[in-house]
């Protein structure tokens, strides 16, 4: 695809830019990420590790990888990546997300490549990741399939996607906009569209399509009693991910 072609939805944009100066606040609209930052960061960890045979002990195990956090926000993928010693660069649609995550990274004096782009045009540009990750955005694209066959493009081979999105179903849509959105308010009415969620077996079946060999899928669940996510081998019912290896 060529970047006239960009699979980005300009309306989805909007949503993310008009947030984009609270994405490090953890008691702000970005509340729920900020919660699952933790088991989306041991998941991530944890594949690439098991992918590239690094030890997840070592100071900087992820050193001489080059990664893509596609959707960057602001940076709440990007930094951790970064600290495990990967060159990180983190890549955003939204033009306001660029600055608020450079500003911080700075702060926390870690070389992270913001760009304001899309993934078309980094493959335009000739770029190459040995992994990509596409956490909470696939269900904002405004063509999933081809947006994943991009993210394949943009990897090396031998190199790892990693992609988080919503369940469609009835319980999606109570968790993920009735609970989050309607009732606790963490995000604005409207950040999510129900039919735009992906079923486990779509994106599976987009990640083979696409050229990658599906190697895994987990559930991140929710507990309402200890207030915590977990990662679950059986419940993908609402939040999930998956990864992908272009052998």
């Amino acid at each position: 695809m060529s970047p006239e072609t960009s699979s980005v939805d300009t309306a989805e944009v909007a949503k993310f830019e008009a947030m984009a100066a609270e994405w490090w606040d953890p008691e702000g609209k970005f509340k729920p990420l900020h919660m699952m930052n933790p088991v989306r960061l041991d998941y991530i960890a944890r594949q690439i590790a098991a992918e590239f045979g690094r030890d997840l002990k070592a100071p900087r195990p992820f050193e001489g990888l080059r990664l893509l956090d596609i959707g960057c926000g602001g940076g709440l993928l990007s930094e951790p990546m970064a600290r495990l010693g990967a060159k990180v660069v983190g890549a955003d649609a939204a033009e306001r997300n660029i600055p608020v995550a450079r500003v911080h990274a700075e702060a926390q004096d870690l070389p992270i490549d913001y760009r304001h782009t899309t993934a078309e045009a980094l493959v335009a540009g000739g770029e190459s990741f040995d992994v990509v990750l596409a956490m909470e955005i696939v269900e904002h694209v405004a063509d999933p399939a081809a947006f994943v066959a991009t993210c394949h493009a943009l990897l090396s081979p031998g190199g790892l996607m990693i992609a988080s999105t919503i369940n469609r179903n009835a319980k999606s849509f109570m968790a993920a906009i009735v609970g989050a959105e309607w009732v606790m308010r963490w995000l604005p009415k409207g950040t999510h569209d129900w039919a735009k969620f992906i079923t486990p077996e779509e994106l599976t079946g987009m990640i083979a399509r696409a050229g990658l060999d599906p190697v895994d899928r987990k559930g991140f669940v929710f507990n309402p009693v200890s207030w915590q996510w977990s990662i679950s081998d059986r419940d993908l019912s609402v939040n999930y991910v998956a990864a992908g290896v272009r052998r």
